[in-house]
């Protein structure tokens, strides 16, 4: 860790081979649980975004729900989660994307946001950058502006971010 490296990121635990052999799994469990280190991320993760107006926060299953509905707790905003297939009831808008290993789709209920809302959306990782291009789209299919993007941590290597809508910041916390 060096010295621009916050104190909260020594609780993010390297796990090798998991899920698969190759594998380097970032756990940020150890981080969740950690009072002290989690409140410090939050207070991090909200910080360029206090004055932005947010009025909602979108988060992408499934660790994304929980970055997200405390990051909109923080920024005193409603929280939208965007979901796996089959999870919402009502009228619903769906994006597919491609994953390293397949294919996902993403959900949201077509009454969640007003157009013109200013959201901002929450996950994790940026790894190759589908997901959150995903998500990205999909808010915009609702009408709402996309404020910008938050993420825990970006995978440089993979180059997800050159998927991320360019009109639209995007703060990764840690860079690995």
């Amino acid at each position: 860790m060096d010295d621009t490296t916050p104190a909260w990121a020594s609780l993010i635990r390297e796990v090798p081979d998991f899920p698969s052999p190759g594998i380097l799994f970032r756990d940020m469990m150890p981080l969740l649980a950690d009072r002290a280190g989690f409140a410090a991320m939050l207070a991090d993760l909200a910080a360029p975004w206090r004055e932005a107006g947010i009025q909602a926060v979108a988060g992408v299953e499934s660790r994304g729900f929980i970055l997200g509905a405390a990051l909109a707790r923080e920024l005193d905003a409603g929280f939208v989660p965007l979901r796996k297939p089959g999870k919402l009831p009502g009228e619903l808008f769906e994006e597919s994307y491609a994953l390293e290993y397949g294919s996902d789709r993403l959900q949201v209920q077509a009454n969640a946001m007003r157009p013109g809302e200013r959201v901002l959306l929450v996950d994790d990782v940026l790894a190759t950058g589908g997901t959150l291009a995903a998500a990205a789209r999909l808010l915009q299919r609702l009408g709402v502006q996309l404020a910008g993007g938050a993420v825990l941590m970006e995978l440089e290597a993979l180059g997800g971010r050159a998927r991320w809508p360019a009109q639209a910041p995007l703060l990764a916390l840690l860079k690995h």
